[in-house]
């Protein structure tokens, strides 16, 4: 009869810490993983929906095999899109990917970068606005922004008691 294995706790030193670590890295590949299986299965569910929509205004049918490399091809363009915009941000030593980096992602394709242009430029007016009529009620309600963040921190604490 072999004898029992060591916890990894009980190892010590730096082989104990590494065994630690192996475990909490196999916990996160497993997450990942299953992020990855959700988020192919809601890739696969919507091409399916959109092949569909399709189908019934064409009079066409699609096989399970067209949707599935139809859903397959869409979720490694993803990826590979995530990926790009990863650089484009790092590139620009930014950590955060903004629409800059989005517009320069379809560069190639003039009617998804004008769609995309005019997407943002409405966000923009939008929150634009947004901050005009904050600023408007703040000096119409006779509060400087200190005071109305301290009231509305006072009002979200009463809301949680």
């Amino acid at each position: 009869m072999a004898a029992p294995r060591p916890r990894p706790s009980a190892l010590g030193g730096k082989r104990g810490r590494a065994a630690e670590g192996c475990a909490m890295g196999e916990a996160e590949g497993e997450e990942r993983l299953l992020l990855t299986q959700r988020l192919k299965a809601a890739v696969h569910y919507t091409v399916g929906c959109l092949c569909q929509d399709a189908a019934e205004d064409k009079d066409i049918q699609f096989s399970k095999q067209t949707i599935a490399a139809i859903s397959e091809i869409t979720f490694r363009q993803c990826e590979n899109f995530a990926r790009d915009l990863e650089m484009f941000a790092r590139h620009a030593k930014r950590s955060t990917v903004t629409t800059e980096d989005v517009k320069l992602l379809a560069r190639r394709s003039n009617s998804l970068l004008k769609y995309i242009t005019q997407k943002s430029e409405e966000i923009t007016a939008s929150n634009m606005e947004q901050k005009k009529k904050k600023k408007s009620s703040a000096v119409k309600g006779g509060r400087s922004s200190g005071e109305k963040e301290a009231a509305v921190t006072e009002s979200e604490d009463s809301d949680v008691a």
